[in-house]
């Protein structure tokens, strides 16, 4: 059968001598794994649709469950900017893993990856990179099924009062309800605000927001333990990302 999607390239990875795979989240049909032959290769038709982060339209023949075989292709856009900066290429990297090991084929959907759109535009547009992130990241959580509370205590629903990160429950936890989560994370006001803005925020959407480095570090530590806590994912990319963020001139 013969198919046609718009999509981004999540993963590109070698086949054979001369051709690749790449896995792409498409705006209608989850995720596809196709093969582009001949993309290595200097004089390639396709070998630019094959790269990270491309935006493109992908036509491709597949038969039953296997990979498709690309049969007409066009770049829409190639968001070349992020593969020439290391620091973007990092982020972009990351949240394109993050989807690609988050996600089976059939559970991406077209609201994914118009938030992965965005988080790649932001992040090209010159965005704060860690607070893109932290959104998309928030985004993920909630395609996963796994959105914190941040409207109330997500023990009590209280709205009121003073909170803290219940990673392990899932949410803000208000001061009345701590016993029920002794490894709580303590939270500022900064954090707490943020955490409530990004899960209602439509990347789309996103503007320039200025955050304090202190609540940077907590958004770090708590959307991480977050992450870990409910997706329990080991990626390439985060791994690095943290290397190049504890030393950027190296």
């Amino acid at each position: 059968m013969l198919y046609r999607v718009q999509g981004i390239v999540i993963r590109s990875m070698d086949y054979g001598e001369g051709n690749k795979i790449v896995n792409v989240l498409t705006s209608t049909h989850g995720k596809v794994g196709i093969i582009i032959r001949g993309a290595k290769k200097l004089r390639s038709r396709y070998g630019s649709l094959a790269q990270l982060f491309t935006l493109g339209e992908f036509g491709f023949f597949k038969k039953g469950t296997g990979l498709g075989t690309l049969n007409h292709g066009e770049i829409l856009d190639s968001h070349h900017v992020l593969r020439e900066n290391l620091f973007m290429a990092a982020y972009a990297s990351y949240a394109v893993e993050l989807v690609d090991r988050a996600f089976q084929d059939d559970e991406a959907g077209s609201y994914l990856y118009e938030q992965l759109q965005a988080c790649l535009t932001g992040l090209e547009e010159g965005k704060d990179p860690q607070i893109v992130t932290h959104v998309f990241e928030m985004k993920v959580l909630e395609a996963a099924g796994y959105a914190p509370e941040t409207t109330g205590c997500v023990n009590c629903g209280e709205a009121e009062g003073t909170f803290a990160l219940s990673y392990r429950l899932g949410g803000l936890l208000c001061h009345r309800c701590f016993s029920k989560d002794p490894s709580r994370l303590p939270t500022g006001e900064g954090f707490n605000k943020l955490l409530r803005l990004f899960r209602q925020l439509d990347m789309r959407r996103l503007g320039n927001i200025q955050v304090k480095e202190g609540t940077k570090k907590e958004l770090k530590e708590g959307i991480r333990l977050l992450m870990d806590t409910h997706l329990g994912l080991k990626l390439k990319s985060r791994t690095f990302l943290d290397q190049l963020e504890k030393h950027p001139f190296v």
